[in-house]
């Protein structure tokens, strides 16, 4: 089965906006588990601009399915944070400070011994730990090298180019998955998927494990309502 981690960082940019505590993160986090979410994921940033600090701790003491943090190991608190909060997963991707959003994926050949170093810490603690990667045979090859339990596909491209062509937009990420299953790597994804390609997505990646969706759910749930929504995302992974 494949798991629905609802991205709530958009909750806390709305919240933000007023400098107030409305909507509540703890409570929209609540009902995402209450209305059928398979876990929650924030991505905090140095500059604190949606998910905060003190956010990380907020939640970890309310969450009870999968609590996945994701974000820039080498920037900010992120490790602090990570480590005194034990989540079942964190995501680790290669943002540059600035960055509105997630837009590639870890070079994991360059950047082999420094990701070795990283993931070593958090399994000593007993977090389980993905890394974000494009769909690149070579770069999931590297993956498996740095000791990684799972990658996260970026699906950014596939999202893009769906419409135009779901074959050939869905091709390298078959490619990608197939080799994270023959390594023996947990398979996760996420970025810009949404009800009109999530369903073709699932149905044609191998042992994909978990996605993690944020910036459309939270969109269509303002026409759709937060309960609908979730349970028709859900529907999309049946």
């Amino acid at each position: 089965m494949t798991k629905l981690s609802v991205n709530i960082n958009k909750i806390a940019t709305l919240r933000n906006s007023r400098g107030g505590d409305v909507p509540n993160l703890v409570k929209v986090a609540k009902d995402c588990e209450r209305f059928g979410a398979q876990g929650i994921t924030i991505h905090p940033r140095p500059d604190e601009r949606h998910i905060r600090y003190a956010d990380v701790y907020d939640l970890k003491k309310i969450v009870t399915t999968e609590y996945n943090i994701e974000g820039n190991p080498t920037e900010g608190r992120f490790m602090e944070v990570v480590l005194d909060t034990n989540p079942t997963q964190v995501t680790l991707v290669p943002d540059k400070l600035g960055a509105i959003t997630s837009n590639a994926g870890w070079d994991t050949i360059k950047n082999k011994d420094l990701l070795k170093d990283l993931i070593s810490t958090f399994k000593q603690e007993g977090i389980r730990v993905s890394i974000f990667v494009d769909p690149d045979v070579k770069m999931v090859e590297g993956a498996a090298e740095t000791g990684t339990d799972r990658i996260e596909l970026y699906t950014e491209a596939y999202a893009t180019d769906y419409s135009q062509n779901k074959k050939k937009a869905i091709a390298p990420f078959v490619k990608a998955a197939e080799k994270a299953n023959e390594l023996g790597l947990g398979l996760n994804a996420g970025h810009d998927l949404n009800l009109d390609n999530l369903a073709y997505f699932h149905q044609n990646i191998p042992g994909l494990l978990e996605v993690s969706i944020g910036h459309a759910l939270i969109s269509d749930a303002l026409y759709l309502g937060l309960e609908n929504t979730i349970q028709m995302y859900l529907r999309q992974l049946q």
